[in-house]
């Protein structure tokens, strides 16, 4: 079984990242919880990637 190309891994693991902070900051937005920037949703971009990477993609 291959592993595949971490690069591809990445991107993918950016992207699907980037879209579950956006509805998340964009939930916490709704309940006033939160503002909704750009600021906010790649900080949580950057905090789900590194932690899926370190959990996930590390072996």
């Amino acid at each position: 079984m291959s592993d595949g190309d971490i690069r591809v891994l990445l991107v993918l693991d950016l992207l699907l990242s980037a879209l579950f902070s956006t509805v998340v900051v964009w939930g916490l937005a709704f309940l006033d919880l939160s503002s909704f920037t750009l600021r906010n949703v790649a900080t949580g971009t950057i905090l789900v990637a590194v932690l899926t990477y370190l959990v996930v993609l590390r072996q």
